[in-house]
């Protein structure tokens, strides 16, 4: 741990399993609150995706993270209509993250019996 980590998990009065989860936390509202509202089309949905995990992998502690976009929700055709702004609806992430000796994984799915975006945590194998 750099001294400049150090220094930032002074502040923390958490276990580290905790702290884990907070930081995915943080890269998933990310996404959501980043994102959302971005306009794309069918040719730009790919580099769309690949960006959300770029913006992501660079944050602390990110060991990796995967990036679906439903297609099924961007609309057909060539013409200069035929694109669709992002919506949490229609983003299916994973992201593992590796905090100490604690690693998590994370996830945000849209769920149809709750109506809503979920984000939530999948697993955690604690190092504590």
């Amino acid at each position: 741990m750099s001294e400049k980590e150090g220094r930032a998990d002074s502040y923390f009065r958490c276990t580290e399993s905790e702290r884990a989860a907070f930081e995915a936390g943080i890269k998933l509202a990310t996404v959501y609150h980043q994102f959302v509202g971005t306009p794309f089309n069918m040719s730009s949905v790919d580099n769309l995706e690949r960006a959300i995990e770029s913006a992501v992998g660079v944050q602390p502690y990110v060991e990796s993270v995967k990036v679906g976009i439903d297609r099924d929700s961007i609309p057909v055709g060539d013409d200069v209509f035929a694109y669709s702004s992002l919506t949490g609806e229609m983003l299916t992430i994973e992201l593992r993250m590796r905090f100490k000796g604690t690693r998590l994984t994370a996830g945000m799915r849209y769920i149809p019996e709750l109506d809503y975006p979920l984000m939530f945590i999948k697993d955690v194998e604690s190092g504590e």
